[in-house]
């Protein structure tokens, strides 16, 4: 009998450190990404990449290449066989202070994107717009860039959004070629909802 409680006991000791062992892997878990099927619905299916580590070489916004770190930071790149493209970079803040501070630069960054391009690259015409909050965990904002260059004859629309849970914060991108009435706002919505909640 002694034998076989030392052996129980040696058991129940060892799955709890095997437990041990586990709570730290599930708590480094990485945030998930949105699939390519997530995206607003094309015409044409939409292809997704692998998640790299890092930031893309424009930041995923077009104003502010360099307002997401690098470090703990991943993201997917998105395409279909058309002129439309989008990106996902998310980013695990040191603090949850530090990620509301890296949102708010974000909601900042693309309120003002128009303004700036337009001071930066002379004859182009870029307008943002706000287009609200989402009820998302944390909250997620969505916005819009409008940009036509007359010279050449071609005009982009983008759309974007942040949203974070509790450390995590992330934005998405899409854009195409066209103007605002053509972008899927309401769908974009849907996708950001599906972003943030996938997070954790």
């Amino acid at each position: 009998m002694n034998k076989l409680r030392t052996a129980l006991a040696t058991a129940a000791a060892a799955a709890l450190g095997l437990a041990a062992l586990a709570a730290p892997a599930q708590a480094a878990a990485q945030p998930a990404f949105l699939a390519a099927s997530q995206m607003p619905p094309s015409s044409t299916p939409w292809t997704a990449t692998q998640i790299f580590t890092g930031i893309p070489e424009n930041g995923g916004v077009l104003c502010a290449p360099y307002k997401i770190p690098a470090q703990n930071t991943r993201y997917r790149e998105f395409s279909t066989d058309l002129d439309t493209n989008g990106v996902q970079v998310t980013t695990v803040a040191g603090t949850e202070a530090d990620a509301v501070k890296l949102v708010d630069t974000l909601r900042g960054t693309l309120a003002g994107c128009g303004p700036l391009l337009e001071q930066q690259n002379p004859g182009l015409q870029a307008v943002s717009a706000s287009h609200g909050k989402l009820p998302v965990e944390e909250g997620a904002w969505v916005y819009s860039l409008d940009t036509a260059d007359p010279q050449i004859g071609i005009s982009d629309i983008h759309l974007f959004s942040v949203g974070r849970d509790g450390r995590t914060v992330t934005l998405v991108r899409w854009g195409q070629m066209g103007d605002l009435e053509d972008a899927p706002l309401t769908t974009f919505r849907t996708t950001t909802k599906t972003a943030v909640n996938k997070l954790h």
